[in-house]
């Protein structure tokens, strides 16, 4: 049998000096390219599960495991995030003194790569987001689902091998939503990404193949 992409085992996670508990002992595992959706009430530790899972953060205690070998210890954090991990926040996160085309290069400038090379993959990643005719404009000039168009772009920018969303459809209208997740499920087929989105829509949460739902920072069974 195949080890999993990444495995999560009895991950905790407190703040404060343990008086909140944002995860309780939470284990799963994930084979590379699945499509998994994670839901839960505000609160629940599913943002909190997403940001270990992509080196944001560190846990209390357990581990988590990529392509088993430990994240933070035997996986250095720096180099995980900026080779294998792709993140998309709901907020977006774009440099608003930066426009389109340089947003989509920041996280290149971390690897190898001439000016021109970076140049050329940021524009036709925004060319396949549908944004040719948005190249050079700045973050205030966008709308909100051009801005998370541009987000993508920026995350897939080296080639990572897993993409973490957390709740991208959360500044978005119904009409940006379904083509944001479209967009989205479509980079997961194509590629063969694994795709892991973290949101409190249900039907988003319910269209995904695998939906694990984390109540009280526990998975629900």
């Amino acid at each position: 049998m195949t080890n999993p992409q990444l495995e999560v085992r009895n991950l905790r996670k407190s703040y404060d000096d343990g008086r909140i508990e944002a995860l309780r002992g939470v284990s799963l595992s994930i084979n590379a390219g699945e499509y998994i959706a994670i839901s839960g009430a505000s609160g629940s530790g599913k943002s909190t599960l997403l940001h270990l899972l992509g080196g944001l953060d560190v846990a209390t205690s357990g581990e988590i495991l990529f392509e088993n070998a430990a994240l933070g210890t035997t996986v250095n954090l720096d180099e995980y995030r900026a080779h294998r991990i792709g993140f998309i926040f709901q907020a977006f996160y774009l440099l608003p003194t930066l426009r389109a085309i340089d947003n989509v290069q920041v996280p290149m400038l971390a690897v190898s790569g001439n000016s021109s090379s970076r140049l050329e993959r940021a524009e036709a990643l925004l060319r396949e987001m549908g944004l040719e005719h948005r190249l050079y404009q700045y973050p205030n000039e966008l709308s909100a689902g051009e801005r998370q168009r541009v987000a993508i772009a920026r995350a897939l920018a080296n080639n990572p091998t897993i993409l973490l969303a957390d709740e991208p459809t959360g500044n978005l209208d119904s009409v940006n939503s379904a083509r944001i997740m479209e967009i989205l499920t479509g980079i997961q087929e194509k590629r063969g990404m694994t795709l892991i989105i973290v949101t409190h829509e249900n039907d988003i949460a319910n269209a995904a193949p695998r939906h694990i739902r984390i109540r009280d920072g526990r998975i629900k069974p």
